[in-house]
């Protein structure tokens, strides 16, 4: 028996002086930029310490990644605040503001034998440095039942390509859980997304707390029933059951810095004009015609949208006073997308608006009510984006816009010197069908395959290289009409939201390397305890 230490520590030996590894064995997504194997390895062991300087952001990482690794091989890895030299055998993340190789999201990260060095300009770099390594333990190799993961020895320099990496998730037409949500942020963390956008109020329900106007939570969160089937079915038939439900502000706050302490911002959206029927339900006094009106027990787009007159605009600016109070973004979502004009051209009020402001017709009404909110949202210091309807009748000063229609939005705004984020339908709507839809569950239509998703190039070739500029990025978009439990939007993500954050993040996609990887973190997936799809490449 006291032979078997011995047999370990020359198998360790053995490993960590032989192996032979190649840069496709390293199973990252996205893919770093750069990638240096060395033909030797390091072996990963309860006694590896995590250890960070004198940072609370750093602390707070140096937490997070130990409770992966608890999470996912058993292993309690101690953290230590120290400033040494890297004498001793452990993680060591590091801060380097002066180096100018580093972009604010960029890192570098070295395994050694002995050690394990991520170095960054900020601490949104070192914490996906740390993701990078998490990955690589994911696809260690496990020695027996022991407590030991052997690891490729490299080097990895790596930023993204661009700087806004979103997903969505439309918690409107179905509601999930504040730990599923937390959940949904954590697969953004693994893949390097920075942005959720959280998608709050609708027709089908209104899902945020707003002290000032208590009726919003109280009967603008709650439809009477819902729609049973898809939209096309006919007859359409109902299920008879109230749904709904709110996030309370601490919930709200609880979430944003669960994001925040994983480098995501959270831009929460409350959609104007259009969209709005929940909210009309509670006050209907802010409709063209004074209702009644009901929250919406279907899709679609519908007629009743808020009216122009200054009680509008009175709520809406105290609404996004409290929503500011929540979320420290730079950004505030503010829809601006299908809102029908016809109540407005029988509406006595938006027609004297129309007189009053010179305007030529309600196009034009929808773009003095953007520009209005707009300005209320930069005198309190942020920013809109809104959906590329916003383009309509004149563009906001100082709007982004976010493409869904097409890439045709984004060409616009960058042409006009605004920013960009590109969404389009075609390639990043995953609420479309991923694989042979006679085999699939229901879906809102389209098909939208996982190479499909991995061959989009965000910047349109007929943009200048300084318009090019304008593109930040791009996002995947999760509208949730049929998607009525967090496990099917688990499955409508997974993995088409992998091949996106190659998309945004790596310049020199490989879809045959991509593809090798993929079946990796199929296994992943497992034991992170995601539901996926598992067959995308079944597309016929």
């Amino acid at each position: 028996m006291k032979t078997a230490p011995f047999f370990i520590l020359l198998f360790l030996f053995v490993i960590s002086s032989c192996c032979r590894y190649e840069t496709d064995d390293v199973m990252i997504i996205p893919q770093p930029q750069q990638i240096e194997i060395s033909n030797s390895a390091f072996v990963f062991d309860s006694g590896v310490e995590i250890n960070y300087p004198n940072n609370e952001e750093l602390a707070v990482q140096a937490t997070y990644f130990s409770e992966l690794v608890f999470n996912s091989f058993g292993l309690k890895l101690e953290t230590k605040q120290i400033e040494d030299n890297n004498s001793h055998r452990g993680i060591f993340i590091k801060l380097n503001s002066d180096y100018e190789d580093f972009a604010d999201e960029g890192y570098s990260l070295i395994i050694e034998k002995n050690k394990i060095v991520i170095e960054a300009s900020s601490p949104k770099g070192s914490f996906y440095g740390l993701q990078s390594l998490y990955q690589i333990l994911l696809s260690g190799n496990r020695i027996d039942d022991s407590d030991k993961i052997v690891v490729p020895t490299l080097e990895i320099t790596d930023e993204p390509l661009f700087p806004y990496r979103g997903m969505h998730l439309d918690v409107c037409r179905h509601m999930f859980p504040v730990e599923f949500v937390k959940k949904y942020i954590d697969l953004l963390a693994f893949y390097k997304f920075n942005t959720f956008h959280w998608h709050l109020t609708e027709d089908q329900g209104w899902r945020i707390e707003i002290k000032k106007y208590p009726k919003l939570a109280e009967i603008s969160s709650m439809r009477k029933e819902t729609l049973i089937g898809h939209y096309g079915d006919k007859p359409q038939k109902f299920d008879g059951k109230p749904y709904g439900g709110y996030y309370t502000q601490d919930e709200v706050r609880e979430i944003v810095k669960y994001a925040a302490d994983r480098q995501i911002t959270v831009i929460p959206e409350i959609e104007m004009p259009g969209h709005s029927l929940a909210a009309l339900a509670a006050y209907p006094e802010l409709g063209c015609t004074g209702g009644p009106y009901e929250v919406a027990t279907k899709w679609g787009v519908f007629e009743d949208i808020y009216c122009t007159k200054e009680q509008t605009f009175e709520f809406l600016e105290n609404v996004l006073l409290e929503v500011m109070e929540l979320f420290p973004s730079k950004y505030i979502h503010i829809g601006g997308d299908e809102a029908p004009k016809s109540r407005w051209k029988e509406c006595s009020a938006c027609q004297d608006v129309i007189v009053r402001e010179g305007l030529k017709d309600e196009h034009e009404l929808q773009s003095y009510f953007i520009q209005r909110m707009e300005k209320y949202l930069n005198s309190h210091g942020r920013s809109i984006i809104g959906w590329d309807e916003i383009l309509e009748g004149g563009l906001a000063p100082n709007a982004t816009v976010m493409s869904w229609r097409g890439t045709e939005g984004g060409i616009a705004a960058a042409k006009q010197d605004h920013d960009a984020i590109m969404t389009p339908g075609s390639h990043c709507y995953f609420d479309h069908y991923q694989a042979d839809r006679k085999t699939e569950p229901i879906a809102i239509g389209g098909f939208t395959t996982l190479e499909k998703v991995y061959s989009y190039e965000p910047v349109p070739d007929s943009l200048t290289n300084e318009e090019a500029l304008r593109i930040l990025g791009a996002q995947g978009n999760v509208w949730t009409e049929y998607m009525e439990t967090p496990e099917y939007v688990e499955y409508m993500v997974l993995p088409r939201m992998a091949a996106l954050s190659e998309v945004t993040w790596t310049g020199d996609k490989n879809w045959d390397l991509f593809k090798n990887k993929i079946f990796t973190h199929f296994e992943y997936y497992d034991r992170m305890g995601y539901n996926y799809c598992d067959h995308p490449f079944e597309t016929k």
